[in-house]
């Protein structure tokens, strides 16, 4: 299935592709199975090792697909073998940093396919009349969580379907281990000829020559290079360039790193001695930290926590700390020595501090150059377990006063896959405070990777009502409102109670109880009187005959039996509102509030398919607004704002408050 598009036209007279400086056969390819040409393979598989420079290339190629795009290349000067023709741009759903779930509905929103289902989706892809063209980027960056192989899921659960889907063209981005189990997989149901696996690490795919234009170019003042002896010298530079390219092993980022060793740090640097060139990412490491007196190992140490990092890094202000806790020691006076010894391997980003408002507050988050210098630094790592539990360690140390909502924004949102590579994620989860605070999409998807058996009974409910917390990007106040009220529901009442009272939430109801009853078909509010003192506020639940503590409702006997329906009287307010006296309530004595008495009322309320509505009379501002992962079979509202709600799960009731709007399940 492997095979490079033979042309043995002379390239040199073409300007090369300005964002990829080469790969000619390689985009011969890409531009065959774009064009559909005759004997081009409907799938194409790119790998290659982790800095083979399999994104950078597909980055390009994509540029020619993009129709505004490509306007901006010099399309009359490149060569017309490497030039896919004009077509509307292809569908892309980015990998990165998602599920395999959610980057095949983010195909299906693509085509506005109307499926329901995953399988639904290949469905109807199957039925278009037309062939649709999907590029699959980034397929190594799958997944929120570094630790729960999200690639491997990927490939095996969209990507292998995706191609065996005959309308679909597919063009996918793999590492290579599972390139190989795609391409291997794909091979027993597909025909000769369909898929063809581009491997740039194979001599027939390699870039020699690019990759000494890549080093000139970098070593060029022009484009941003220091100026030094060997880079304003034209000659020097072509020599140091080429020498540069010929030791890299064919690797785009032993190149880079290579480059930015030397501009960064060329006090010492003999352009003629090849020797301090490296041939490997490892080497580049060990290299640079001899020239500059410092123990490779040292180096090694500094990079462990951005090479364990979740996300888009680890905050500047946390790295020497994190450092010094995989090392075993204090690591402060090596970063005292500046950045001279790690920069070339650290990309620093400003972001937008989300915690705070103030427009322009930015923080500095840090991560390696590429994801392939991570590979070598957990590669030499003795035990990558044993680091991870002392950055979950620290991190947690790192947390104020044990409250999660004052922990910096990496802590809260990513501690849980460093517990979960760790083996320590089932220990962390019994704090409600980091259920609350904690970015729902990576603690979900860490969560979701320990086997359920290992879980605790909090971990549980959390997990049930996780996707609730993620398709509706609640913020930290509406998550604290769907836990504490799905703690109700579980039957734990003390991480509710911890909700209300530790977390300093102000929650916009509370869950006043909840009853696992099956097949509530209606519920009304009321009140029953007693023989001395005020009346108790009760819910009456319409309820299978059989349902235990029911009594039976309609005339008994002969064919009316069958169809006989029963109600549940429950304290609205407590439980124990009733007693424990049998026999159980007459509903016939149950006093129902009149329409005046709810037209009255301060809170009114609005019942769609999916939603509740709680709304100021007064102001007619939505106060609580609930969805439910399973439907709403019946809803009423007290007039002294109790609400009472039936699903297929049971009935409960939440005293709404006058909070700000918030969502329930």
């Amino acid at each position: 299935m492997t095979g490079s598009t033979e042309h043995t036209e002379d390239t040199q007279d073409f300007a090369p592709h300005p964002h990829i400086g080469g790969r000619t056969a390689a985009l011969r390819a890409l531009a065959a199975w774009r064009g559909a040409a005759p004997g081009a393979p409907r799938v194409v598989v790119l790998t290659g090792s982790s800095g083979s420079g399999r994104s950078r290339l597909l980055t390009g190629f994509l540029m020619l697909c993009e129709p505004e795009y490509r306007k901006r290349l010099p399309l009359h000067e490149m060569d017309p073998s490497t030039v896919p023709p004009e077509l509307p741009a292809p569908a892309v759903p980015t990998a990165d940093g998602l599920t395999a779930a959610q980057g095949l509905w983010l195909l299906a929103d693509h085509f506005e396919l109307d499926a329901t289902s995953t399988a639904e989706v290949y469905t109807e892809l199957a039925a278009l009349d037309e062939p649709v063209t999907v590029v699959v980027p980034d397929v190594d960056r799958a997944g929120p969580v570094r630790a729960t192989d999200e690639p491997a899921r990927l490939v095996r659960e969209v990507l292998t379907p995706l191609a065996a889907t005959e309308t679909v063209r597919l063009l996918a981005e793999v590492p290579r281990p599972l390139a190989v189990e795609l391409a291997s997989g794909l091979a027993d149901v597909l025909p000769p000829g369909t898929v063809q696996v581009i491997d740039l690490d194979e001599p027939e795919w390699a870039d020699p020559v690019g990759l000494v234009l890549h080093a000139q170019a970098a070593l060029n003042p022009e484009f941003g290079a220091p100026e030094l002896p060997f880079t304003v010298d034209p000659a020097a530079r072509l020599a140091l360039g080429a020498a540069i390219g010929r030791r890299a092993g064919g690797s785009p980022l032993v190149v880079q790193l290579a480059v930015h060793c030397i501009l960064m740090a060329p006090e010492g640097f003999d352009p003629a001695d090849e020797s301090l060139l490296p041939t490997s990412v490892g080497e580049a490491l060990d290299l640079h930290a001899r020239r500059l007196g410092a123990d490779p190992q040292t180096l090694r140490l500094m990079l462990a926590p951005l090479a364990l990092a979740e996300a888009d890094g680890i905050p500047a202000h946390l790295w020497a700390r994190l450092a010094s806790a995989v090392a075993g020691q204090d690591m402060s006076q090596a970063f005292a020595a500046g950045m001279l010894l790690a920069g070339p391997f650290v990309q620093p980003e400003e972001v937008a501090d989300a915690e705070d408002q103030q427009e322009g507050n930015t923080r500095t988050l840090l991560r390696l150059l590429h994801p392939g210098v991570g590979d070598e630094i957990r590669a030499g790592l003795p035990n990558v377990r044993a680091a991870q539990t002392q950055i979950a360690m620290t991190l947690l140390e790192a947390v104020p006063e044990q409250d999660w909502g004052r922990a910096d924004p990496y802590v809260r949102d990513h501690i849980a896959g460093h517990t979960l590579e760790a083996g320590l994620l089932p220990q962390l989860l019994t704090d409600p405070g980091l259920f609350v605070h904690a970015d729902p999409v990576p603690l979900r998807a860490a969560i979701e990777a320990v086997p359920t058996e290992e879980l605790g009974a909090p971990a549980r409910t959390y997990l049930r009502t996780a996707p609730m917390l993620t398709r509706t990007e609640a913020p930290a106040t509406l998550r604290a409102a769907l836990l504490e009220t799905a703690f109700v529901e579980d039957g734990l009442p003390e991480y509710a109670d911890a909700i209300r009272s530790r977390l300093g939430v102000e929650l916009p109801w509370q869950t006043l109880w909840s009853l696992p009853v099956v097949g509530v078909s209606g519920v009304t509010v009321g009140s029953l009187p007693r023989p001395e003192g005020p009346a108790v506020s009760v819910a009456v639940l319409a309820v299978p005959a059989d349902t235990p503590g029911a009594h039976p409702v309609g005339e008994a006997g002969g064919e009316n039996e069958a169809g006989r329906s029963a109600v549940l009287v429950h304290g609205l307010v407590r439980p124990d509102d009733l007693g424990d006296a049998a026999p159980a309530p007459d509903p016939t004595l149950i006093v129902r509030p009149t329409e005046e008495e709810r037209a009255a009322a301060p809170l009114g309320l609005s019942r769609g398919a999916d939603y509740l509505r709680v709304w100021d009379r007064a102001s007619q501002e939505v106060v609580a607004a609930l969805i439910s992962d399973v439907p709403f079979t019946a809803a009423d509202l007290s007039p002294d704002g109790i609400l009472l709600i039936a699903t297929e799960r049971g009935a409960k009731a939440l005293r709404i408050g006058s909070a700000a709007p918030a969502i329930a399940s």
